[in-house]
């Protein structure tokens, strides 16, 4: 079986960001969306693979058997567009994107450009139905905040 690529590293997300991300506004909604999703969640930003920064971990088991861990909440700083993952599909999150503001759903994230662009206060249910979400459908040592 594959292994995971996307695993926890020891790299540190400030140094990440400082490296990686070449545009200021972008380094301040980094910045900005690791004081959220910290205070939201409960916890610290850890790098996932090279760009992701997550927060949290549950471990999930697919029906073909491949299982492994992920960030229960995070994102990446990509060049083009942020990528959040802080989506689970419920039917609460659905009705909530409607109100989100300026976005692209892709199949496990959603993409924006710039924090400007949405709602902060949906942003942050989001990741509470994400929480509550893999709080009750997975394995997770540390949900249940």
């Amino acid at each position: 079986m594959a292994k995971n690529k996307t695993t926890q590293t020891e790299v540190d997300v400030f140094d990440f960001i400082n490296s990686y991300v070449d545009k200021e506004q972008k380094k301040l909604d980094s910045l900005k969306l690791i004081e959220l999703i910290s205070n939201w969640s409960g916890f610290e930003p850890k790098m996932w693979g090279p760009t992701i920064i997550g927060f949290g971990s549950y471990h999930y088991v697919y029906a073909s058997g491949h299982e492994g861990n992920a960030p229960i909440l995070g994102f990446s700083p990509r060049k083009a567009q942020f990528s959040l993952y802080i989506y689970s599909k419920t039917e609460k999150s659905d009705a909530l994107l409607k109100d989100f503001g300026k976005f692209k759903m892709g199949k496990a994230c959603i993409y924006i450009k710039k924090l400007d662009d949405i709602d902060i206060s949906i942003l942050e249910q989001l990741c509470k139905e994400s929480i509550a979400y893999i709080d009750e459908h997975h394995e997770c040592g540390a949900c249940g905040k």
